[in-house]
């Protein structure tokens, strides 16, 4: 496995949700699969999986991946315009503390831009055109920064410590789809997080549980 640096979240390395797609993918395509991020995923480096542990060439865990029991973590769809409508607030354009992200940075033409704003109950929704190519890690990457959307603050960044995903379908190139996501609950610098993938027909293509934690202040 290699995470390619087109794919990168924190500056030098991949996007969270992008990675942990690729991790599971190592494990099959069977049931939900849980991924925990031990150290960033390093860009353009050979990665192995063995007994459920992906490691870089000099050996350290860079992540754990296991399977895990069947669970609903849906956020409630909105339609488009109210999406775009939200996307439009979307405060990683004004202060981002990753903006090249491949995901939701405003500063990386060539990532999804998926830019999730707050709805009024506290949700995040965003617009998300589905790229050229699309396999099911490009799911699990719309699956992430939605969810940190919910918690992520001005000057309060977060990173994305563990993610758990099921992908019931994909989406086709350049279908509009709409990507929600809410925060359940949390403690200290961790934040649990949900999202949620609708496509152009409003039929829900995969869910995700997450846990966001909050770097340390300077």
């Amino acid at each position: 496995m290699i995470i390619e640096s087109r794919f990168h979240g924190p500056a030098g390395s991949g996007n969270g949700g992008w990675s942990a797609g690729v991790f599971a993918a190592a494990v099959g395509d069977r049931g939900p699969v849980e991924v925990t991020l031990r150290r960033p995923p390093p860009l353009e480096t050979p990665l192995t999986a063995v007994d459920g542990e992906v490691r870089d060439p000099a050996g350290q865990v860079i992540a754990e991946v296991r399977r895990v029991e069947e669970f609903t973590a849906v956020v409630p769809p909105v339609d488009r315009p109210t999406a775009e409508a939200a996307a439009k607030a979307y405060p990683g354009l004004v202060e981002h503390p990753f903006p090249g992200c491949y995901v939701c940075g405003p500063e990386n033409p060539a990532g999804l831009r998926i830019f999730p704003g707050r709805l009024p109950d506290g949700r995040t929704a965003a617009p998300f055109r589905a790229p050229a190519e699309v396999v099911p890690a490009t799911v699990w990457a719309a699956l992430d920064c939605p969810g940190g959307w919910a918690v992520i603050a001005p000057g309060r960044p977060y990173v994305l410590g563990r993610i758990a995903a099921v992908v019931r379908a994909l989406p086709r190139p350049g279908d509009e789809c709409v990507v929600t996501g809410a925060t359940v609950g949390g403690a200290g610098r961790k934040a649990e997080v949900h999202a949620s993938l609708y496509g152009p027909g409003g039929d829900l293509l995969g869910y995700a549980r997450a846990t966001w934690i909050a770097l340390p202040q300077p």
